[in-house]
């Protein structure tokens, strides 16, 4: 509860008008969603070649200057959100969710986040009377990436103003250690099944009670999180449309609790094939989601409700097919386009697989992939990023929940924000698999510590960088990929620590050397506040735990999250960027004109 709470309120009390946490519940992870700043030209990771000054030779001096007139790019105060998976029913973990409300609501409430609900098994609403044992899965085959879920079963994003010590029911649970302890053994075993169930591509059906939906919706409300779930579209007619039975009695149950949630429909339908035998063209697809907006048209409590969609995979010439088709049918009933990227095969994932900038650059293109093909139909729609990890096939250990990982997450954010990309929800909060940001232990690993700063100092506003310095001379027919990333933000408007009009930096060093970098322009004789993150502990980049300016972080006790100091640095002073480290930086005072109102 502690490190969701921590995430919503980033370590300040949240006011009255602190917005509310969206928290994406998917049936196969939890979102979170965040932003990040600008490279040195939108959509351009190419280093720049500067000549080279006579007389000087070794280490280089990089200048860095900021256009604080205008922004480049707004987008969600919700950028950074989080996705559960549906997992945590089949294993347990839902009963102790509450456990975890204010790690997530100190992510969410400055700003606010989305938590998306959505997996890969096939999830069938049953009103159980008790909750204890699932109704009889009455349903198609399993659909490995949605299961449905009471009101969804593929994602879920639930908004809500109830702060956890106003709400009722909202008290912090506090589960005895051999409770936790056998759960922890169940959640194990069934880990085990999970991962066979993912490597064959076989997937069980999983059963959504309404007590289980209850306790869904408690968590999100109670961590000021919007629920945006996935409904079960694997339930097919003999004429391949989609089969709405199931998910009607599951909205119906879900508007006479009068619980506000926003809605999708599946989850990867390129895949669809392989999970129930036959396939679901663009078109057919975009006739679904028109006849799931109807179905929300007729219900009061969901007649002006969000919905999202198609959430494809990897844009490859197949998936752009099923997109385009998708888009001339229901373009404009989709509140937002989104879809979905994973970096790595889990399986064979390596620790110098997460340096390389060509696979942090694979993004990019997949940016323009989508963007052209939503442009050309709907020009102006929002696009999401709905389901992100560093690794594919649940992860690995030691990998894809190490430090290492931060390079992908952190250089994620930042060139989804600078081209333009509105929401990204991060698989998954917690889950059986290694992309999570909290473990079993409800200890925070290194990408939750990198999201709450992200969270606690990065506001919407995308600004554009001027970088000056030494670079190595391109080889002819070879593009210089830049190992030092810098993106730049209007700092947080929810942080008081920081007067409107200051500037945040965040830098990836993916260099072996440390870096110099001097503040020019407006940014010169700025007093700056340095937030280094570096692993903590004699396993380096694999470690799972970390160190903000030289003091390891870890929770002070169950529901108390540390204080994250800043390092004061005297105006002027150069920046030394440590090798393989990331960093955020707060410029104080600049009174950026861009950055001074919302």
């Amino acid at each position: 509860s502690e490190l969701i709470r921590g995430f919503l309120l980033s370590g300040m009390p949240c006011p009255s008008s602190c917005p509310p946490g969206l928290l994406a519940l998917m049936a196969p992870g939890l979102a979170l969603m965040a932003t990040f700043s600008l490279s040195s030209q939108a959509g351009d990771r190419r280093a720049l070649p500067v000549e080279k000054p006579p007389g000087v030779k070794g280490r280089t001096l990089i200048l860095l200057d900021v256009n604080t007139k205008s922004p480049v790019r707004i987008i969600s105060e919700n950028f950074l959100s989080l996705q559960l998976d549906p997992s945590i029913i089949h294993d347990g973990w839902l009963d102790f969710l509450r456990d975890l409300s204010v790690m997530t609501a100190k992510m969410s409430c400055s700003p606010r986040s989305y938590n998306r609900f959505s997996a890969k098994k096939s999830t069938t609403w049953g009103r159980g009377n008790t909750g204890k044992t699932p109704a009889a899965g009455a349903g198609p085959p399993a659909e490995p990436s949605l299961p449905q879920v009471l009101p969804g079963g593929e994602r879920d994003i639930v908004r809500s103003d109830i702060a956890l010590d106003k709400q009722k029911g909202c008290k912090i649970a506090q589960h005895p250690d051999i409770m936790l302890e056998l759960q922890r053994e169940k959640a194990a075993q069934m880990h085990l099944v999970l991962l066979k169930e993912q490597f064959s591509n076989t997937y069980s059906n999983l059963t959504l009670t309404a007590r289980s939906l209850d306790k869904l919706y408690n968590f999100a409300d109670c961590s000021g999180l919007h629920l945006i779930f996935a409904l079960n579209a694997l339930r097919r007619n003999p004429n391949n449309s989609w089969n709405s039975s199931n998910a009607l009695s599951l909205l119906k149950y879900s508007a006479s609790k009068k619980y506000n949630i926003s809605w999708e429909l599946g989850n990867e339908p390129n895949n669809y094939r392989t999970l129930i035998g036959r396939s679901v063209n663009g078109s057919q697809l975009g006739k679904d989601y028109m006849q799931l907006r109807s179905l929300l048209q007729l219900i009061r409590t969901y007649s002006r409700a969000n919905l999202y969609g198609p959430n494809i995979g990897r844009p490859r010439k197949n998936v752009i097919a099923l997109l385009e088709g998708f888009m001339k049918v229901a373009g404009s009933v989709v509140d937002a386009v989104t879809w979905q990227h994973y970096y790595i095969d889990g399986r064979v994932a390596k620790v110098t697989d997460f340096l390389k900038t060509r696979l942090l650059d694979t993004l990019s293109d997949q940016i323009r992939k989508i963007q052209k093909v939503v442009n050309t139909y709907t020009p102006g729609k929002k696009i999401w990023l709905e389901g992100v990890g560093a690794t594919s096939a649940g992860g690995m250990n030691n990998l894809s929940d190490s430090y290492a990982a931060g390079f992908l997450w952190l250089n994620t954010l930042g060139l989804l924000a600078s081209q333009g990309i509105d929401v990204v929800v991060r698989h998954s909060f917690l889950d059986h698999g290694h992309n999570h940001l909290v473990d079993q232990n409800f200890n925070p690993l290194p990408d939750y510590w990198l999201s709450l700063l992200y969270k606690r100092l990065i506001g919407p506003k995308v600004l554009a960088i001027h970088v000056a310095g030494l670079q190595r001379k391109p080889r002819p027919g070879r593009v210089i990929r830049d190992k030092l990333r810098i993106y730049a933000h209007c700092t947080s408007y929810h942080n008081h620590n920081y007067v409107r009009g200051s500037i945040t930096l965040y830098i990836i060093n993916l260099h072996r050397s440390r870096k110099k970098i001097k503040l020019a322009g407006t940014l010169r004789d700025k007093i700056v506040h340095q937030y280094l993150l570096q692993p903590y502990g004699k396993d380096g980049l694999h470690s799972k735990s970390v160190q903000l300016n030289g003091q390891p972080l870890a929770m002070v006790d169950d529901g108390t999250l540390p204080e994250l100091k800043p390092r004061p640095l005297r105006a002027g002073r150069t920046l030394v960027i440590p090798p393989l480290t990331m960093s955020f930086y707060v410029v104080k005072n600049v009174n950026a004109l861009a950055c001074r109102y919302r």
